[in-house]
This record gives C-alpha cells, sequence and structure tokens, in this order.
C-alpha cells in the first residue's frame, strides 16, 4: 500500500504547508494593520522595512504553489486505490530507444519541496545555485557510477549536506522495483544539478533553438538529453518545446515534440552518455 503511505505523508506535507501559511499570512496582515491605523508611517518606513514586507509576499506565493504540487501528488497516490483505477504511470510510454534496457529503473513522479537551507561545498561556493540548495529541495542527480555505460539521471529530494565528506545526501522517494522502499545516496556536487526554483524565473535560462539539454521527461523523473526545437520562448516562464533523444514512435515520422516547463530543464552535463 505504498501509494497510501505516500498519500498520508502527502496530506501531513500539507498541514505544515498550511501551519507556515498562517504564519506568513499573518505577519503580512501585521504591516498592513499598522499601516491602516497610520498611513502617514508609510512615508517614514526604512528600506529594509519594505523588502521584509516583500520577501513575506514571495514566500506566501511559494508556499501556495507548494501546496498546489504536493496536492495534486496527493490526488495522483489516491486515484491508484480506486476500484479499476490503474496507479499513475511511471515509466515513459511506448517502445522508445530509452527503454532498451529491461531492467532500467522505475521513473518516478515529481514531488513538493520544503525551504530549509543547506551549507553548500566550498568548492561549488561561486556558484548561486549550489549556494541557494535547501533540504527538502528537488534536484537533478546522476546515480549511475563514473564507469556505467550510460549515465542515469532522476528527480531526487535533498536531506543534507555533509560537511565532512563533502557530498549531498539525497532520497529517491520512489520505492524501487522490488518494493524495497526509497533510495538514499551520498552524492558529489559533481553529480548534482540544481533545478531552477518555480518562483525565481528571473533566473531560468534561456536555452535557443538547436541547444542540447538535459530534462524531465513528462509524465516521469527520469531526465534524458534533449533539443530544443521550438521558438525562443517570449516569457521566462514558458515551457520549452523539446525534442528527446531516442524518443522515436512506431509508424511516425521524426521526433515527437514534448512540452516541458523551464524548471526542469537544465543545461547538457559535458561528456553526457546516453
Amino acid at each position: 500500500m505504498a501509494s497510501l503511505e505516500l498519500a498520508n505523508a502527502a496530506l501531513k506535507e500539507i498541514e505544515r504547508l498550511r501551519k507556515e501559511q498562517e504564519l506568513v499570512i499573518r505577519k503580512i496582515n501585521n504591516y498592513h494593520s499598522k499601516l491602516q491605523q497610520s498611513p502617514e508611517q508609510a512615508d517614514h518606513m526604512k528600506d529594509d522595512s519594505w523588502i521584509k514586507l516583500r520577501t513575506y509576499y514571495i514566500k506566501a506565493k511559494t508556499l501556495a504553489e507548494d501546496e498546489a504540487t504536493v496536492s495534486t501528488n496527493c490526488i495522483e497516490h489516491l486515484t491508484g486505490l480506486l476500484p479499476g483505477q490503474a496507479p499513475p504511470n511511471r515509466k515513459k510510454p511506448g517502445g522508445s530507444m530509452l527503454q532498451t534496457d529491461p531492467n532500467e529503473k522505475k521513473r518516478k513522479r515529481v514531488r513538493a519541496d520544503d525551504s530549509t537551507r543547506l551549507s553548500s561545498p566550498t568548492q561549488r561556493s561561486t556558484s548561486v545555485a549550489y549556494n541557494n540548495l535547501a533540504s527538502g529541495d528537488q534536484v537533478a542527480a546522476r546515480i549511475s557510477g563514473d564507469g556505467a555505460e550510460n549515465d542515469e539521471w532522476i528527480v531526487v529530494k535533498l536531506t543534507k549536506y555533509d560537511r565532512e565528506t563533502n557530498r549531498f545526501e539525497v532520497i529517491d522517494e520512489e520505492p524501487d522495483d522490488e518494493g524495497n522502499g526509497q533510495r538514499k545516496y551520498k552524492l558529489p556536487a559533481s553529480q548534482i544539478i540544481p533545478f531552477t526554483k518555480r518562483s525565481d524565473v528571473s533566473n531560468a535560462p534561456d536555452f535557443p533553438v538547436g541547444t542540447q539539454v538535459l530534462a524531465v521527461y513528462p509524465g516521469t523523473t527520469a531526465l534524458y538529453k534533449a533539443s530544443v526545437v521550438g521558438p525562443q520562448r517570449k516569457k521566462r516562464s514558458d515551457e520549452y518545446s523539446l525534442e528527446f533523444d531516442g524518443d522515436e514512435e512506431d509508424g511516425v515520422a521524426g521526433l515527437p515534440t514534448k512540452t516541458v516547463p523551464f524548471y526542469h530543464v537544465v543545461q547538457l552535463p559535458s561528456g553526457h552518455r546516453q
């Protein structure tokens, strides 16, 4: 009954997010209450006060988005428990070259994140993306070894950064094919790629047409090599139009075009093997 356990975990996460939202909204209301009682205070408020109020609004928006994501996951888990309903598809459909290995790992669905900060390794201190990683963040992780024939990238959740070993501890939240529960990994920064946060669209990369990227295949949490084929995004919040390598469909000429949100598309790692 893994679906029931995951649904219960999602409900607990929703409750946590609601409580955190209430605290943030209370702080926002306190600001506005003071300004309504004494409107002239607005002229004397310091810049850091306005910045703090803006930060509260951003936090409230992020929490609301996280709650929506967790709620969607919860619905999917509960749907799989209904009579006559199949559980959510965890693998790319069809007979694509992406699945030629019969023992290929299950494709996992995307999870929500929280926001307890992590310390990042010193060698990555110049990278804003790594410095801003937080416990609970989703990242792309290469879980295959350096000597593997093909690189296997999946979406995982960060749990902590181990200063002694200089490695990130991550968890693959979906039980494996044998039902052995969630897998944990300790990976160096070279095997971790941060995703752009959904709320941080201003820092989202803008990959032009023809660029090769690594992206989450729709309906899964597995990442594959793809090429940007759609017109360049008009807005930074738009999705990318991608063609995934080896995604041929029987009886169809060329590769099908898939749309992937900007926050699930990253730069293709150097030397990627697929």
